[in-house]
């Protein structure tokens, strides 16, 4: 399959900077990255490269500076035919993850995605929280947001499961989908246009690989079977990768997430849970909690059964997540002083 930058996102407006800058490295975008080398596909074909001093040396307290999949990027190359990655190019887009741990930063999922789907299977039973917690991540990324819900093969009852996401996902577009018979595979074969670039994110099991190879139309990721024991997914992806298509356009599959922590997005959640937004505007104080305070009209909609308990947790339980890790970022410690 030949590809073209174009086809991979490659344009104008990117071409422009290019020429802005001045410089003789030439473009490309990050396939994947394994343990600091990068695969990078180019007009002269896919190249591996590692990351060059100062791209290291600037992304020292902060790895979201270095390349990461769906990354455009600039390479140089040396004398003795060795490949480095010289720059990243501004990201359009962004998905990050808080990581785990006393000291935790931000880990880099995925680049330059257009659309960022929440892929999770009618079987076991959607996880409404994860569902509502990768949204959050996906509207704070730039990315335009779709929930795919896999292996509708599995249910008399598709669209019914359908219209439960969809609750959970306000003004986002809920796409049935079976990668076993291909239903529903053409409307999100529509989201892969030729120059656009759609993200795989979800737990394992999800069918993201079976998804890759049924849009690709060949086996290119592979996959395995659900435990029987509990209908959980095992890890077939340990890496991200960025796959073109053969009509133009690429997906990006992710490893199957166990955990996903809020680094920052108070905008994003409150994309992600529009309806409680919404709500809070008739709160009778601008810096309502949503607790006890007097006038409150989200605890309103929750006495009349408007909102359900349910779903308030869930946007508190996040709120309070980012509340923390706000003021973590804001109060460092400082080094006390010790008389000489």
């Amino acid at each position: 399959m030949d590809i073209t930058l174009t086809a991979l996102g490659w344009d104008t407006d990117r071409a422009a900077h290019l020429s802005r800058i001045h410089t003789d490295h030439r473009p490309g975008r990050v396939a994947r990255v394994d343990r600091g080398v990068c695969t990078v596909l180019t007009s002269d074909g896919p190249v591996r490269a590692s990351c060059g001093g100062a791209l290291l040396a600037a992304a020292v307290g902060d790895a979201t500076r270095l390349p990461g999949a769906g990354d455009w990027v600039l390479l140089g190359t040396w004398p003795d035919a060795r490949v480095t990655v010289e720059a990243v190019l501004p990201r359009r887009t962004a998905l990050i993850r808080r990581t785990a741990g006393k000291d935790a930063s931000g880990q880099l999922l995925a680049a330059n995605l257009d659309t960022a789907a929440v892929v999770e299977p009618v079987h076991p039973e959607p996880n409404a929280a994860r569902i509502e917690r990768l949204l959050s991540l996906v509207h704070e990324s730039g990315a335009r947001p779709l929930v795919v819900l896999t292996k509708t093969d599995l249910t008399a009852d598709p669209a019914a499961v359908a219209r439960q996401l969809a609750a959970l996902a306000p003004g986002v577009p809920v796409l049935p989908v079976s990668a076993e018979t291909g239903t529903g595979l053409d409307p999100l074969r529509a989201e892969v246009a030729p120059g656009r670039t759609l993200g795989l994110l979800g737990p394992s099991g999800a069918g993201k690989s079976s998804l890759v190879n049924a849009l690709v139309g060949a086996v290119v990721m592979p996959t395995q079977s659900i435990r029987r024991v509990d209908g959980k997914g095992r890890h077939t992806t340990t890496w991200r990768a960025l796959v073109p298509l053969p009509g133009g356009g690429a997906v990006l599959d992710t490893p199957g997430v166990r955990a996903v922590g809020l680094l920052d997005g108070e905008s994003g959640l409150d994309r992600a849970f529009g309806d409680i937004a919404d709500l809070a505007t008739g709160c009778r104080y601008g810096d309502c909690g949503h607790e006890a305070e007097p006038g409150c009209a989200v605890q309103a909609a929750l006495a009349s059964g408007d909102l359900s308990t349910r779903r308030w947790q869930s946007w508190r339980r996040l709120h309070r997540e980012l509340t923390h890790e706000t003021r973590r970022h804001t109060t460092r410690p400082t080094r006390p002083r010790h008389p000489r």
